[in-house]
């Protein structure tokens, strides 16, 4: 990326907190981004099998202007409930929008499928929302962490052939500023493909020649190979979600172009990605706290490509293995 593009921390984007949940035990979590004062939100869902709540409100023609959260969430469907605690946490807080005899925040959620890799019925909802939201808005504005930790605890790649043969993917965060124009992207890697450096080529998590292998094999030509063949062990099991946030000003009808544009960089990173078995999201929630100073919303969308294809690439080079699932780390012992 453009030297004139520095790296930031992602929690130094003004009008943004993020808190995660964890339960490393069962494998889940959620992660949630808070926009106290309220932020102008977009959203694109190029996969097959998306479990989300209030995205139709982001479309440019609804008359909602202002999203107060994003939840990130493990549970598949059943991890939805957890945005009803943010919900819960932020109108506690008198944070939504105002509609005369109460506030309501308007939660945004998009869920990742990890019920088959730890527990199957223990799943983030109310209480774990509460806490997420809480670890935003209450702790000092922190590095956040990375891998297995929130909405990523939970998350795997490479998952064409038997579980065993999967790698651990998780939660990144990158961000990038230029002459006070900050751009970053949260994402939990969940991709039924590989995630591959789209600066080399190299995987970096995915598809392992054998259970007993750390060798990282292209599921793309396995895809080719099988053919008619061709049998996921489970049908709509995959999902990469994410959220970029921004410090620029943008409408609905411009953060949504955004979400659009910056979809390009699970093609980058992500092979193959949109497939039938995958419900990919990716939000833009911008807080406007730049101002006037306007950007051109082309450089926008090739800085939110990259950020996010550094985030993706990192959920899973800060992975930890966990219920024997091998991550990149593990491939390099």
């Amino acid at each position: 990326m453009s030297t004139r593009w520095q790296p930031i921390p992602i929690h130094t984007i003004e009008g943004f907190r993020i808190g995660h949940s964890t339960n490393l035990d069962a494998a889940t979590g959620c992660t949630v981004i808070v926009a106290p004062e309220g932020a102008t939100g977009g959203v694109d869902v190029r996969g097959g099998a998306p479990a989300s709540r209030e995205t139709d409100l982001l479309r440019p023609e609804n008359t909602v202007e202002m999203v107060h959260a994003v939840c990130l969430s493990g549970g598949s469907a059943f991890g939805l409930e957890a945005a009803s605690g943010v919900a819960r946490e932020l109108e506690a807080r008198g944070i939504g929008l105002d509609v005369g005899v109460a506030r309501v925040p308007i939660v945004c959620s998009s869920c990742i499928f990890d019920l088959a890799f730890g527990s199957a019925s223990v799943r983030p909802g109310v209480a774990e929302g509460i806490e997420a939201t809480r670890a935003a808005l209450d702790a000092e504005p922190a590095p956040l962490a990375e891998g297995t930790v929130g909405a990523g605890t939970g998350a795997t790649v490479g998952k064409l052939n038997e579980s065993a043969m999967l790698m651990k993917g998780g939660l990144g965060a990158r961000a990038r500023e230029a002459d006070e124009l900050k751009i970053g992207a949260i994402s939990v890697v969940n991709a039924c493909g590989n995630v591959v450096d789209p600066t080399t080529g190299t995987a970096i998590a995915g598809m392992r020649a054998a259970a007993d292998s750390l060798e990282i094999v292209s599921m793309e030509d396995a895809m080719l190979a099988a053919a008619e063949h061709l049998a996921m062990p489970l049908d709509r099991t995959n999902t990469t979600i994410s959220c970029i946030i921004t410090n620029a000003r943008l409408t609905k009808a411009q953060a949504t172009k955004l979400a659009q544009m910056a979809a390009d960089a699970y093609a980058h990173t992500i092979r193959p990605t949109h497939t039938t078995n995958d419900g990919d999201t990716i939000y833009v929630l911008a807080s406007g706290a730049l101002g006037d100073r306007a950007f051109p919303l082309d450089v926008l969308g090739v800085a939110a490509t990259r950020v996010l294809e550094e985030a993706i690439c990192a959920g899973c080079l800060s992975a930890d293995g966990i219920h024997g699932a091998p991550a990149f780390k593990d491939l390099h012992k």
